[in-house]
């Protein structure tokens, strides 16, 4: 009930934003571009700085709070198991800070400072990648997402836009469940008990929802032939949608920053310019010109927001 509760915060809303205003594929690949950044990149300097790119273009989209929390409830998590996963497995570095002795087949228990920053930089970037594709499911409209998607396969794009769909609302079955189950004079079963008695009938009434609208769908004709009339119609929807949505200004600069950021990571990252080795010993090298050109990442992540031209209030 809880992870469907969370999806149903973490959605998407049109808001007067640069991002918003672009078109839902190149707001979907300038999210792409700042998580394949941060795998490529490997310097702690380097993740800090696609780190505030990220939350600078959640602000600047108008979704900086529902990214905070996501990060408290997601991504937080994440880094914490990453680091203790890595310190209690990771055997290298010098630097011990704790020896907790002889664990049997884990061996000789020897945590090292090595180990903790190397497990931090990893839950760093997987934090990274986590707000950023939570930042495209919040400014990339999903509808014409999968529109575009229609071509290569359109039977995956109709479930994808059914269950987008269905989520916020078998989360307001699982909302009402509860409450009815709080109001009865007993109290309900409470704790685990409670919670999948809950689960179960909302996982019922999912089926019978899928089955309605399958029935719905096959009543429509879906997967029928269609004459000419029917491809006419089909063509001329497709020719209004693109349209609607025409390349502007926010596009080209949204893409521009993309290929830019994919750019500027794998040529920092060729040239040395962050260099950072955690093993055998902690090293890394912060310079007044190393500082300035991380600098650039959030800097070019966030030059397409300042064009509000176009942008409704």
């Amino acid at each position: 009930m809880s992870a469907m509760s969370a999806a149903a915060r973490i959605a998407y809303r049109r808001r007067p934003s640069p991002l918003h205003a672009a078109r839902a594929t190149v707001a979907a690949t300038y999210g792409l571009a700042l998580a394949t950044a941060a795998l490529i990149a490997a310097s702690p300097l380097l993740l800090a700085a696609l780190l505030c790119a990220v939350l600078g273009a959640a602000t600047g989209a108008g979704v900086g709070r529902k990214l905070l929390r996501a990060a408290a409830t997601t991504a937080l998590p994440i880094l914490v198991l990453s680091v203790l996963v890595n310190v209690a497995v990771n055997r290298g570095g010098l630097t011990v800070f704790a020896r907790l002795g002889d664990w049997g087949v884990l061996g000789q228990m020897n945590l090292t400072v090595e180990s903790l920053v190397y497990g931090l930089v990893f839950g760093l970037r997987l934090m990274v990648v986590t707000l950023a594709c939570l930042l495209v499911v919040c400014a990339a409209d999903p509808d014409e997402l999968l529109f575009a998607c229609r071509r290569i396969s359109p039977h995956s794009a109709l479930t994808a836009a059914l269950t987008t769909r269905l989520i916020p609302v078998l989360a307001g079955d699982a909302r009402r469940l509860a409450e009815a189950q709080r109001c009865r004079p007993d109290g309900g079963a409470t704790g685990a008990r409670g919670r999948l008695a809950i689960l179960r009938a909302t996982v019922g009434g999912a089926l019978d929802r899928s089955l309605d609208v399958a029935a719905v769908l096959e009543m429509r004709g879906y997967g029928a032939r269609r004459g000419g009339g029917g491809g006419r119609r089909a063509r001329g929807r497709s020719r209004s949608h693109q349209q609607l949505r025409s390349r502007s200004r926010h596009d080209l600069a949204f893409a521009a920053a993309a290929v830019s950021i994919v750019a500027l990571t794998i040529c920092l990252e060729a040239l040395g310019a962050a260099p950072f080795h955690a093993y055998p010993l902690v090293s890394i090298t912060l310079t007044p010109w190393r500082l300035a050109l991380a600098a650039l990442l959030p800097a070019i992540a966030l030059l397409p927001f300042t064009d509000r031209r176009g942008i409704q209030t």
